[in-house]
Parts: structure tokens; C-alpha cells; sequence
């Protein structure tokens, strides 16, 4: 369990907390799922340290965190500050309930358990912050889909209100807002954009059913409504809303089914199988019902690969999808 909590006067405008965190913690480890590449201009993760922009339902904010030890320092600026603060147990996965996860059901679980051990299930709370990095990332190379995400935070998210630089994701009411013309811009196609758009409109809806995840202790609640929520938009199956009821509810069950190596490298991991269908991944997890997103963890986190055969997918510079005529775009209907 957590050690007691302090909360510590500050200089105007800067809230502080600190904890005292009890067993082991991978700081890097256990918020590198949110960290969106190297240029993600929200966030910043490093050895001890990391820092955070995000949108709270108190207002925007930014938190930076300093693990040393057995303690915790954050600090936080802006009208959701105290709001990031209160959650901050949640974000770092501190009371993630691993009750019922057994990892000797195969060796090397068990090893990864065991030198692994600090990493933990986190979550925002946050949905459509979660929700708008996962649709640009659908069948895409990674780096075309930081890049769409770099580009459309840094035309439409604001500054953060802190020293730190970071910038906000743009909310869903500046996403709903935008005309159709402005993605293709950023390099996002156009369905994509539409779909954003889509899910934009229901944001107040979709934050709602993270509520019980935001409590203490709260990991995974409200993970199979919000799934079966949101695999009711043409666009969004399986995998898009497994990336988001894991990094937003902490989900310990989700299964990204439809990744393009997710299933490779779990049946190269635990059958030696340099290839395997997504049926066969799950039957793979099946012996870990109800915590297969902490097995996934483990194994992504290792740098464990499949073989490859064959060249990569080659990124594209999905830009040229925008109008060739500045004056065209303009003209087009929202």
C-alpha cells in the first residue's frame, strides 16, 4: 500500500504533493503508455522524472513528477492542478490491485514479473484524450501517426499553463469544430478526421462512464461499457478500444486484438511460434483471464520480437492528402 499522503503549501500558483510509495515502481515503465514518440509535445519521460499536460474536468493543467526512492514529488500548475494531484496514485498505478494474476503459469511471465516488478497499470481518466492518439494510430506506421498527432496539437492544443512548455491535446470541443479540410492539412485522413469529429461530439458522454475508474482503487471499472460504447462508431472495433480503456480506465484485461505484431510477439514469446493469428494470442492469454493487459505489459516492455520477414511498412507523408489549392480548402463546406 501507499505510505501517507501530504499535501504542501505553495508559491502562488504552483500546488505540491508528495507520497511515499511502498514496493517498487517503474516510473518510466508505467507511464511510457501515454508518451506518444520522442516529439510528443504533452509529455516528457525520463530516467525519475516525467511531465504531464492534460485537460482535467476542472480545467487544464500540467504535473511533473519526480521519483526518487520511496517518494513521490509532483508539482502542478493551472485550474486543474489540485484535480491531476488527487488523482496521481492513479496515474502511477499505485493502488493497481494485481489480486488473482499469477505469472508462473509460464517461466517467462514469471521472470518478467520478478525484474519487472516496478512496472504498474495507470490511468488518466481521461477518455478522449486517450481515444484521439489511438484513432490517428489505427493502420498506420508509428511514426505517420506522431507525427499527425504532433501536427494537430501543435495547430489546435493550447499552451500549458506551467514553466514546462508543454502544450494541451486539443478537447473535444476544438476537435468537433474543426472544418473537415483541416486534417488532411495535418496529415490525417480524412476518415479519420471524420471519425474524430464523431466521437468529439459525444465527448461529455464518453468521459461520464470513467468516473468509477477516477476512484480510488478504481482500476479497470466501467472497461466493458466503455468498449461496448465504443465499438458502436463505424471506424472503431477491438483494438482502438482496448488502447483506450487500458491507458484511460486501467484496464488489466485489455487485448489489443487487430494489432499488426501484438500477436506475433506473444505467440514468439510464450510458444515460440515466429507467427500467430489474433485467435491465437488469445488462447495463448486465456490462462491469465482478467489480467492479460499486465502479461502484454511485461512482454512489450521487455523489447521481446518476433522474426521479421519481409521489409517493414514504409511511413508516408499523408499530407499530399490536402488540397493542392490553399484557396480550394478554404471553400470547402465543413
Amino acid at each position: 500500500m501507499d505510505g501517507p499522503v501530504k499535501d504542501v503549501s505553495a508559491a502562488p500558483g504552483v500546488r505540491r504533493r508528495s507520497l511515499e510509495v511502498t514496493g517498487a515502481l517503474d516510473l518510466v515503465a508505467t507511464l511510457r503508455p501515454l508518451h506518444r514518440g520522442p516529439s510528443d509535445p504533452t509529455m516528457r519521460l525520463s530516467p525519475g522524472r516525467a511531465a504531464r499536460a492534460t485537460t482535467t474536468p476542472e480545467g487544464p493543467a500540467v504535473i511533473s513528477i519526480t521519483h526518487r526512492g520511496d517518494t513521490i514529488e509532483a508539482e502542478a500548475w493551472g485550474p486543474g492542478a489540485d484535480w491531476l494531484l488527487e488523482g496521481l496514485p492513479a496515474l502511477l498505478g499505485l493502488d493497481d490491485d494485481p489480486t488473482g494474476f499469477n505469472p508462473t503459469i509460464h517461466p517467462l511471465i514469471a521472470d518478467l514479473a520478478r525484474r519487472r516488478r516496478g512496472l504498474r497499470l495507470g490511468r488518466t481518466g481521461a477518455v478522449f484524450e486517450a481515444l484521439l492518439p489511438a484513432i490517428l494510430e489505427q493502420k498506420v506506421t508509428g511514426s505517420e501517426a506522431f507525427q499527425g498527432y504532433r501536427r494537430l496539437i501543435m495547430a489546435h492544443g493550447a499552451a500549458a499553463p506551467s514553466p514546462t512548455g508543454l502544450r494541451l491535446p486539443p478537447t473535444a470541443a476544438t476537435v468537433v469544430a474543426l472544418p473537415s479540410y483541416a486534417f488532411p492539412a495535418l496529415g490525417i485522413e480524412p476518415r479519420r478526421g471524420a471519425l474524430l469529429r464523431r466521437v468529439a461530439s459525444d465527448g461529455a458522454r464518453l468521459e461520464s462512464l470513467a468516473a468509477a475508474a477516477r476512484l480510488p482503487g478504481g482500476g479497470g471499472a466501467g472497461a466493458a461499457e466503455l468498449a461496448t460504447r465504443l465499438r458502436r462508431y463505424a471506424g472503431i472495433g477491438p483494438w482502438t478500444a482496448a488502447e483506450v480503456t487500458l491507458r484511460a480506465l486501467g484496464d488489466p484485461d485489455a487485448v489489443s486484438v487487430g494489432d499488426a505484431h501484438l500477436s506475433h510477439v506473444v505467440g514468439w514469446a510464450l510458444a515460440r511460434e515466429p507467427r500467430a493469428t489474433d485467435e491465437r494470442m488469445l488462447e495463448l492469454l486465456a490462462p491469465w483471464a482478467g489480467h492479460r493487459a499486465r502479461v502484454i505489459s511485461f512482454l512489450e516492455s521487455s523489447g521481446i520480437e518476433a522474426p521479421r520477414f519481409g521489409p517493414r511498412m514504409a511511413p508516408r507523408d499523408l499530407r499530399d492528402l490536402a488540397p493542392r489549392d490553399e484557396h480550394e480548402s478554404r471553400r470547402r463546406r465543413p
